[in-house]
């Protein structure tokens, strides 16, 4: 086998020597995770959705995550991924590379576990991102246009200091760690006196979908566990078609948060057994779910958290109730969500954007103002 090239394979290759393509979790170890994480993360609510529940014909639930410390799901996995590591690994400290959510997921747990961390993120991430995540107490070193190429500089310092390279999403205790939510929403559900049909997850890299599939394949088999992608970086159909991780073009989307351009070989295993299918969903659509978690449910949301509003509001009919939609995150810049709420208004016909050339002429402002009035 020739030396690879990908520094997404690379990455995955420095973590433990646990990790394998194909390594399988069950509930049992996502059960420990919710046990380690309990005094530690926030049990998110089940918040139903009055209107979404009318366009789909039943009931549909928001799983909070974007109230979850840090602001996404991703903390769950980093801590039951880092509180594994022996005392030597602690002491060596821990790396990663992200563009906001997984890299102030690491910062905090490193800071309850009092390791060091450093944590890679790209040139241009977001500023509101990287002040959280220095706040938390990562040393942040901006590298990279891309994020294969942030990864690529933090997979290259932990082979260089010995630092434990912590995956966003291709390691079976991130894994478990994320399949938490979906223990969580099933025990929600359940105490709500509701049964749960469809759950529709954000996907990347896979991570909290497997998680998710893995819990309720056993707690409520009779769900359907949907993947959404964003259309502008979509690698899970064509994996899925192909039956192994697929390395897609990088396009530019909005959602951020689930712009991975390859499955991971551990949530792919899990995933392609477990996940009824990966749908997708366009810009246009994730700005129209943006703008009515907002409007219609008081949430704010980032544009990657919406995928599964955004599938049900451009098709309601195609999904069977009761639904969950796991709203995975809510670290949203200011600035992108000022441009994505116009983009949402305008694409739901609400607003328009009009440009005219004026003379440089005394009076000409006021006799255009005369014509629109």
């Amino acid at each position: 086998m020739g030396t690879s090239t990908d520094p997404v394979e690379d990455a995955a290759t420095l973590e433990s020597s646990t990790t394998r393509a194909g390594d399988k979790i069950g509930l049992a170890d996502i059960r420990a995770a919710a046990t380690l994480l309990s005094d530690v993360v926030n049990r998110t609510p089940l918040a139903a959705s009055r209107d979404l529940a009318t366009k789909v014909g039943g009931p549909v639930w928001f799983k909070c995550e974007n109230l979850q410390r840090t602001g996404s799901f991703k903390i769950r996995g980093a801590y039951n991924r880092m509180h594994a590591l022996t005392a030597a690994e602690r002491h060596s400290g821990v790396v990663a590379a992200s563009a906001g959510n997984h890299a102030q997921g690491v910062a905090l747990a490193a800071r309850l576990l009092g390791m060091p961390a450093t944590v890679f993120m790209p040139r241009l991430a977001a500023l509101p991102k990287v002040a959280a995540t220095r706040g938390y107490g990562a040393d942040v070193r901006l590298v990279g246009d891309v994020l294969e190429q942030t990864l690529a500089a933090a997979a290259e310092f932990a082979d260089r200091t010995g630092a434990v390279l912590v995956h966003p999403f291709d390691h079976p205790l991130v894994v478990a760690g994320q399949g938490t939510v979906g223990l969580e929403l099933a025990e929600q559900a359940a105490r709500a006196g509701q049964d749960v049909r469809t759950v529709l997850v954000p996907t990347g890299g896979g991570g909290l979908t497997a998680g998710i599939a893995v819990a309720l394949r056993e707690l409520v088999p009779t769900a359907r566990v949907i993947g959404v992608q964003a259309a502008e970086m979509a690698a899970w159909p064509e994996s899925l078609a192909a039956g192994h991780p697929v390395h897609t073009a990088a396009r530019p989307t909005i959602a951020d948060g689930i712009a991975v351009p390859q499955p991971g070989r551990t949530p792919f295993a899990l995933a392609s057994e477990l996940v009824d299918e990966v749908i997708t969903v366009s810009e246009a659509a994730l700005s129209r779910a943006l703008l009515h978690c907002l409007e219609r449910g008081k949430q704010v949301v980032e544009p990657a958290g919406v995928a599964g509003v955004a599938a049900v509001l451009d098709d309601p009919d195609r999904f069977a109730p009761p639904v969950v939609c796991v709203l995975s995150g809510g670290n949203v810049d200011p600035l992108l969500l000022l441009h994505v709420i116009q983009h949402g208004l305008a694409a739901a016909g609400r607003y328009l954007s009009i440009h005219i050339r004026v003379v440089d002429r005394p009076g000409a402002l006021a006799e255009l103002l005369g014509l629109i009035a």
